[in-house]
């Protein structure tokens, strides 16, 4: 049975979507194609009718995700009268930290993407600079500081303890690190 054309781009966006999340939640090495194709409800046979390999997948994914990632931030800064700090409460939260298929990217998958190709570390740099611009956004005019090194920090602390939190086994210490780390970015940056 012959797919339309309209149908094959659906399915692609499908394959796309649902590997975002299960990249996020297995690792790129950790599910083989007949898993994602599966989870998409598609056979392993239309693969590679939709893409070039397994790395052009995982390179569209992490974009998506990264994109997700960023809409995500710019969402919860919309909601609040102080934008950094309504970005740094959602980040830095249990539920987030708990978000293994839909949270970040940086997160689920940092130290996996820093082992493949650059196709597939491409669209972390690029939402790494997009994480860089809206924190550079929302930090208040002003100050003694460079506002891109700070962005910088405050980026790499908060993707620090939310992979930390993830790691440890004790609830208490993984609340306290979100905790922590979170202070520590309102402090590095007060409100106006």
């Amino acid at each position: 049975m012959r797919v339309t054309r309209a149908q094959a781009e659906a399915n692609r966006e499908t394959v796309i979507n649902v590997a975002s999340r299960l990249f996020r939640e297995h690792g790129f090495d950790g599910i083989g194609l007949k898993d994602l194709m599966k989870g998409a409800g598609l056979t392993q046979g239309g693969f590679y009718k939709q893409f070039e390999s397994k790395d052009d997948l995982a390179a569209l994914a992490s974009r998506r995700a990264m994109e997700s990632a960023t809409l995500r931030w710019s969402s919860a800064a919309a909601s609040s009268k102080n934008p950094l700090h309504a970005v740094v409460d959602f980040y830095l939260s249990a539920g987030h930290r708990g978000e293994m298929g839909d949270g970040c990217p940086l997160v689920a998958l940092g130290s996996d993407a820093a082992r493949q190709s650059e196709d597939v570390r491409r669209p972390f740099q690029e939402g790494i600079k997009s994480h860089l611009h809206v924190i550079e956004e929302l930090i208040p005019a002003g100050g003694e500081f460079d506002v891109e090194e700070r962005a910088m920090a405050l980026l790499s602390l908060m993707v620090g303890a939310v992979t930390l939190s993830r790691i440890v086994i004790d609830e208490d210490m993984s609340n306290r690190l979100l905790q922590a780390a979170a202070n520590e970015v309102k402090r590095l940056v007060p409100t106006q």
